[in-house]
């Protein structure tokens, strides 16, 4: 297959519900504004940064505690962050202005590509592959017990919302986007999905971590699909880095700040993983209020790979199980990766560059 067909990834509509421009309540305070204001040096005053209080945006967790961004931005540029609960919800913030980047998974950013026809965001950076699983009821042990139950994803159309949908599709149970056919699919907080599992209002959650291992410490839960194992060599791409394309044309010398803290935060996190999981646990206690339990916070961060890849071949296979499912349209995403500076980055600390097919 050539590189442009391979490329042309079919993508994305999502349902209107699940990317419909809201009011950004979401978006953790952040205001709308069209234009950054210039700061002393030239760059913009202030830079707005999305992400998740999940362990698989501890790229961010980590590079936001332990100062990275502040760091590379320098004194003259402020860093505003606003955390999401998924994808969706980032991706009206990035359609409205609010943030300027973000970390998210591979389906919100595909379909903000599809919507905008390929105008609004590119991605620059991997982040993490793996560290998503679907948690049951003991009492279930296979597909053909969850016909009757209810499963909660973060959000409709989300990435694992998505992946949900497709495999049960590939094991011949129907469902739709109302919460009806043979499983019912519930979106909803992750937060919420660790109540509604111990109180029995949900019998499983298709979810990432650190709230799969939280059900299982917490509830009593059992992994029925590590989805590591749907993928080719274990590997897919949960969360990369997204900029909004306005904000990089006016700003390429920020973006690569970025861009720099991202990659330190990541080396951090390969040369000392024990002290990373503890530093994003702080930046998670912060975030919530509460930190993770050690047993919750061990198990979740062996359960993720990070690293500054995209793994672009699996986006491929995202874009097809959501036109599988019903909630994508063929589109060309040819171009949605511009990995040029994160390649100049990792150049410049002697790692070899990355491809985006």
């Amino acid at each position: 297959m050539s590189a442009r067909k391979d490329r042309r990834l079919r993508g994305v509509a999502v349902a209107a519900a699940a990317l419909a421009l809201t009011a950004v309540a979401a978006c953790g305070g952040a205001e709308s504004t069209g234009a950054t204001a210039t700061g002393g040096s030239g760059g913009p005053a202030e830079v707005r940064l999305g992400y998740f209080p999940n362990i698989t945006h501890a790229t961010a967790l980590v590079g936001t505690e332990k100062g990275l961004f502040a760091k590379h931005l320098g004194a003259g540029t402020t860093l505003k962050t606003s955390t999401f609960n998924a994808g969706p919800a980032a991706i009206e913030a990035v359609f409205s202005g609010a943030i300027d980047a973000t970390y998210v998974g591979p389906n919100p950013a595909i379909n903000a590509w599809a919507k905008s026809k390929g105008e609004a965001i590119k991605i620059i950076a991997g982040a993490a592959s793996g560290g998503v699983f679907l948690v049951v009821k003991p009492e279930i042990k296979s597909v053909a017990d969850l016909k009757g139950k209810k499963i909660a994803t973060p959000q409709l159309g989300n990435t694992q919302d998505v992946a949900l949908r497709h495999w049960l599709d590939s094991q011949g149970v129907k469902t739709d986007t109302k919460g009806g056919g043979e499983v019912s699919i519930v979106p909803q907080e992750n937060s919420q999905t660790i109540q509604t599992f111990a109180t029995g209002d949900i019998d499983g959650a298709w979810v990432p971590e650190p709230f799969a291992s939280r059900l299982i410490t917490e509830s009593g839960g059992k992994v029925l699909i590590d989805e590591r194992d749907l993928w080719p060599d274990k590997q897919f791409v949960i969360t990369h880095l997204i900029v909004r394309q306005e904000f990089a044309k006016e700003h390429p010398e920020t973006v690569k700040k970025l861009v720099e803290a991202h990659v330190e935060a990541n080396a951090l996190i390969e040369s000392d993983p024990a002290g990373a999981a503890q530093t994003a646990n702080a930046a998670l206690e912060k975030l919530t209020g509460k930190p993770l339990k050690p047993e919750v916070l061990d198990a979740a961060f062996k359960n993720i790979t990070f690293t500054n890849d995209p793994i672009a071949s699996s986006l491929v296979g995202s874009a097809d199980h959501a036109v599988k499912v019903g909630l994508l349209e063929p589109v060309d995403l040819d171009g949605i990766y511009d990995l040029k500076i994160l390649n100049e980055v990792l150049a410049a600390r002697g790692r070899p560059s990355i491809s985006d097919k």
